[in-house]
């Protein structure tokens, strides 16, 4: 669709600068009396003028990620691509800005639906206030198309559950959770519970160690009780469940023993 309406822009800059030659070169004084280069003058100048300016323009506002940042949504070409897992490796301004708002190129590895790992990269238009939020290791749900992976645009479809949803099975593809524990943490009581002990096992599994946790864990009613759970974490998230913080957990009443705890990706 871009490239179409690039092409479109091109051809009609060409026609009304092959037409104002055109008129320039064959036109006929209509009187001994008209001062010569007449026909150079006239509406017809305002031809090369205007295809002059639209065509940059065409260009500029069909570049990636321009469209997406006045519309909110990502391009047709990808607004029903596969939803993946970008994992951000580099990123750069390129140099042009829209309302005085960078645009950014960003270097991804992408995890896809099926498991496997690609790089790739997309184009976006980011505010200032939130260029500090690009650092490598951010993980952001991006869409891209099966047939043409160097390609990716960071899904702004606003739908949580389905990058959740791309997010889970890469973690038990990983072995890093289970869909048992995804249940607990679905459908489980959400209450808090503070670390009161932490070691670490020595097991790792795609980055993520091993660690037991001791907790004491507050039920609705106020009452409390003790447990020990093992979660596989990130190395940016130990921070998180170190003794003393306080942690969002679930778990189900007929078995309190089996804590999940809820800690955000990005930590």
């Amino acid at each position: 669709m871009m490239k179409s309406l690039r092409w479109i822009a091109v051809a009609i800059a060409a026609l009304a600068i092959g037409y104002y030659l055109l008129h320039g070169l064959t036109y006929v004084r209509t009187s001994e009396y008209e001062p010569a280069g007449m026909g150079w003058l006239g509406w017809q100048m305002a031809l090369p003028i205007i295809a002059l300016t639209l065509v940059p323009m065409v260009f500029a506002f069909t570049g990636e990620g321009i469209i997406a940042a006045f519309t909110g949504r990502n391009s047709a070409a990808f607004r029903n691509g596969l939803i993946g897992l970008g994992t951000i490796t580099s990123f750069r301004q390129t140099g042009l800005t829209v309302n005085e708002q960078p645009q950014v190129r960003i270097e991804f590895r992408v995890e896809g639906v099926d498991g496997k790992t690609f790089d790739a990269a997309a184009k976006m238009i980011v505010p200032l206030t939130e260029l500090a939020l690009l650092q490598p290791g951010v993980v952001l749900p991006v869409r891209y198309l099966p047939d043409r992976t160097d390609k990716v645009e960071v899904d702004l479809s606003g739908d949580p559950a389905t990058a959740q949803q791309a997010l889970n099975e890469s973690l038990i593809r990983k072995g890093i959770t289970t869909r048992h524990k995804l249940d607990i943490a679905e459908r489980g009581i959400a209450t808090q519970a503070v670390v009161q002990a932490l070691s670490v096992t020595g097991t790792i599994r795609d980055g993520h160690s091993e660690v037991a946790l001791g907790l004491v864990v507050t039920r609705p009613d106020g009452s409390t009780y003790r447990t020990q759970v093992t979660k596989f974490l990130a190395p940016s998230t130990i921070g998180q469940v170190q003794v003393g913080r306080i942690l969002r957990v679930h778990y189900l009443p007929g078995n309190e023993d089996e804590v999940v705890i809820a800690l955000p990706v990005n930590a």
